[in-house]
């Protein structure tokens, strides 16, 4: 999810400890879905692995209920760019690509991160999709380093997306994270011109998600008034990460550490 509601804050050792633990439990989130996601499957059968598993790691879903948001997961499939609303009348088929997007409240602090996930075989315009998206999203957290700007990680983003052919979403971006969803800073997907971009401090926490459209990157929200689509009706895909700075560079709070379960 995307948004903006606080100052920017910097986040002690300590409080990255629970950031990194909390997001380790959406990483076994998306870990489960992208081993378990099959043809015939609901939207709604995934939304209820993952709250499942959620509460059996200690943690609460942080979008559901987040204003007004019914679900714990945003599955988005195809042309659905963010926000897919889970479903019990909504089925999955090979050539799909299936957006989860998944959040967690744990002792206070939030988890953030989202992947793309081909069902089944998938046409070549769709795997090229995903591979961008998700190198953007590497080259991006590559940025994170102490004395950058914001603008940085925008830029990474859009030039790698562009000199593919893809074009990014201008109407969402990535946000600062910790004990609210959706903190500051605002990170765009791309560089906003003319506008200043506020530096990068050791102990910032970002969630970093590049949403790449292969057609327009224009967007709009259908009658739910969630589910945000493509404006061309073309594939998208969403990636995304919380990432810490530190001195030594970024550190990855939602890569799945070896014997998560």
């Amino acid at each position: 999810m995307t948004g903006q509601e606080k100052s920017i804050t910097v986040k002690t050792p300590d409080e990255i400890r629970i950031m990194l633990a909390a997001n380790q439990i959406v990483a076994g989130v998306l870990d489960l879905l992208r081993k378990q996601i099959r043809s015939g499957q609901t939207t709604m059968l995934l939304d209820r692995w993952a709250e499942q598993y959620c509460r059996d790691h200690g943690a609460e879903p942080a979008f559901k209920g987040y204003r007004g948001f019914p679900g714990s997961l945003c599955v988005s499939i195809n042309e659905q760019v963010v926000h897919g609303i889970p479903s019990k009348k909504v089925y999955l088929h090979d050539g799909d690509v299936v957006s989860i997007d998944f959040g967690v409240l744990y002792q206070g602090f939030y988890g953030d991160a989202a992947l793309t996930i081909p069902v089944g075989a998938v046409s070549p315009e769709k795997e090229k999709l995903l591979r961008v998206t998700a190198e953007s999203l590497d080259l991006a957290i590559a940025q994170v380093q102490v004395g950058n700007r914001v603008a940085d990680i925008s830029r990474a983003v859009q030039e790698h997306v562009e000199n593919n052919g893809f074009s990014v979403v201008r109407q969402f971006v990535g946000h600062g994270i910790g004990t609210s969803l959706h903190e500051s800073p605002e990170v765009p997907n791309y560089v906003q011109k003319g506008k200043s971009s506020p530096r990068i401090v050791e102990g910032m926490v970002l969630a970093i998600e590049p949403m790449v459209n292969a057609g327009t990157y224009k967007v709009k929200v259908l009658a739910d008034d969630w589910t945000v689509v493509t404006a061309d009706g073309r594939p998208s895909a969403h990636f995304e990460h919380s990432v810490a700075a530190t001195a030594d560079g970024p550190l990855v709070l939602s890569a799945l550490r070896s014997g998560n379960d």
